[in-house]
């Protein structure tokens, strides 16, 4: 039992929960970032001594979208394969140090420059906005780190393919392969344009910028990023989540299946992010917003196989009637619950992805605060509620503790906060957003301007939300603390879910990297080579750095 097939190795242990520490740092303190900000939004509160409300949307933006994520999926993946794929080998294990080490240097840098006010270019670091150039460096370690971290896990992944020839891997060990050759193939994006672009204009090498390739180049990695962050939640629900409801997994094949679909077409879908940009050709849109509908099909396989898997379990427990089999799903069980919750707002979220998506409806919700609500339920509820459910196992399998009776419950009610929370707050936000509300903006009735006035209850019913946000947060961290450093002594387990009986068998095709790889390129390049001829061909003149805040 003690070989590291079913428990994580403790040194692997220490390198997971090292990413795990920083990415519950990150969440308290981009937590307070944004608790300031919807205080701010909601005209009753000014930020004392001078701070910038441009500074915490930043803070706030890029700890919890960048460095809470990232950190926390390269902590779960390592365990994960660790656990499925056999100890890794020191040397895996040194260049996984490697990549954390550089990873939380950068984001110290990162940190640094945002606090003190060199850097306020928002989440989205767009230009013609400018940072201080360590703001660009500092994200480049971050994401080179990352790639470090990746290619530990590839080799990891390859050793033990050549042990067991003709074998399929262990599908948590397959999914966190897919998804750091989905990350490392976007974010070869924001490489080329920090490294190119963003780091030589800000050091003052280059007076002015091509505006349009930046943000092409951002918009190639940023909508990938979103399938960065819920694949790893995908991994929890398809491999884990049955096996702690006491079921199987409805189908290898089909997760397996879903997560190449994800490969293939997350990456040549930035455009739909640029719908409204000129100088893109609206036939190149409409190609990447098909492409990006593509994606509608696996997420609708993900649901399919997750409610035949509770559906199965129930019927087994003897349910009866259409709904019969939801009466015996473990409500009181934190580690069930939380993810549960988190895919029941992803209904919600996917429609109004697909509201950004189509040509028409993004017209209506373009740069207004529909689309920070859109983020909050995909991002904030869907991912992080599922991350959330996973520490409440992975952190005391890894620590060598056991969850107790009071913390589980505590769990259950910081579910069921952060549920009421975002309610609050992200219904607000689509509400604002409808009604033109910008995204990005610090509260103004611009001049009492009688539209800006409508907003302001919806600003106020975000405060609310984000307030009990907030305490969700608290809730989390106390629970993690207690996890990481005051719970009993014992064993818990990682659970890794059995196929069902009646599943198909997996075919070798799924590990065809070349194939898969290569359909994946030849679709980035069907999608974008025109256009970024185009773009550099005709360029504008180029747009010198702004600094505004």
């Amino acid at each position: 039992m003690m070989n590291g097939t079913w428990k994580v190795d403790a040194r692997d242990g220490k390198l997971a929960m090292a990413h795990i520490y920083v990415a519950f740092v990150a969440l308290a303190l981009g937590g307070l970032a944004g608790l300031l900000q919807v205080l701010v939004r909601s005209g009753k509160f000014e930020l004392p001594a001078g701070i910038s409300y441009y500074t915490i949307l930043t803070t706030h933006g890029v700890l919890l979208g960048l460095v809470l994520t990232t950190f926390f999926i390269i902590g779960f993946q390592f365990a994960a394969v660790s656990r499925t794929a056999g100890t890794l080998s020191d040397r895996v294990r040194f260049w996984g140090w490697v990549g954390f080490w550089l990873m939380t240097i950068g984001t110290a840098i990162t940190a640094f420059y945002i606090l003190i006010g060199e850097a306020s270019v928002l989440y989205t670091f767009y230009a013609p906005l400018q940072a201080h150039a360590g703001f660009y460096i500092g994200l480049t370690l971050v994401v080179v780190g990352s790639w470090i971290s990746g290619f530990a896990m590839f080799a990891h992944y390859a050793k033990w393919k050549k042990a067991h020839p003709g074998q399929v891997s262990p599908l948590l060990t397959f999914m966190p392969v897919v998804n750091m050759v989905l990350w490392l193939i976007c974010s070869l994006g924001v490489a080329a344009t920090v490294l190119f672009q963003l780091i030589p204009w800000s050091l003052g090498y280059v007076d002015r910028i091509n505006v349009l390739v930046s943000r092409t180049l951002f918009w190639y990695f940023g909508h990938p990023l979103v399938y960065f962050w819920l694949l790893p939640a995908y991994m929890i629900w398809y491999a884990i989540i049955p096996k702690i409801i006491g079921g199987k997994m409805f189908s290898d094949s089909l997760a397996r299946m879903s997560f190449i679909l994800f490969l293939i077409f997350s990456i040549p879908v930035g455009f739909h992010h640029q719908l409204v940009e000129p100088g893109i050709d609206p036939a190149w849109k409409y190609l990447q917003v098909v492409l990006t509908f593509m994606v509608v099909i696996p997420s609708l396989m993900t649901a399919f196989s997750m409610f035949a898997t509770f559906e199965m379990y129930g019927r087994s427990k003897g349910a009866t009637g259409l709904f019969g089999w939801l009466r015996k799903l473990p409500w009181g069980d934190a580690r069930f619950f939380a993810p549960f919750i988190g895919m029941l707002f992803f209904i919600p979220a996917g429609a109004g992805g697909l509201v950004n998506a189509s040509h028409q409806l993004n017209q209506v919700v373009h740069n207004t605060i529909w689309v920070t609500g859109h983020f909050h339920l995909t991002l904030a509820t869907t991912v992080v509620l599922t991350f959330f459910g996973a520490a409440y196992w992975l952190i005391p399998h890894l620590t060598g503790r056991v969850m107790t009776k009071a913390m589980n419950r505590l769990a259950i009610i910081q579910t069921i906060v952060w549920s009421i929370g975002m309610i609050f707050m992200s219904s607000a936000m689509h509400f604002a957003g409808l009604l033109g509300a910008p995204r990005r903006s610090a509260f103004s009735t611009y001049g009492d301007a009688p539209q800006a006035l409508e907003w302001i209850p919806y600003q106020i019913a975000q405060a609310v939300g984000g307030t009990i946000l907030f305490i969700g947060i608290i809730l989390v961290l106390i629970i993690v603390t207690n996890l990481a450093f005051f719970a009993p002594k014992g064993e818990t387990e990682f659970p890794v879910a059995e196929v069902a009986e009646q599943a198909e068998r997996t075919p070798l095709v799924f590990e065809n990297w070349k194939l898969w790889i290569g359909i994946a390129v030849v679709l980035i390049l069907i999608a974008y080579t025109v256009p970024f001829i185009d773009m550099i061909q005709n360029a504008p003149p180029g747009s010198k750095g702004f600094k505004l805040w």
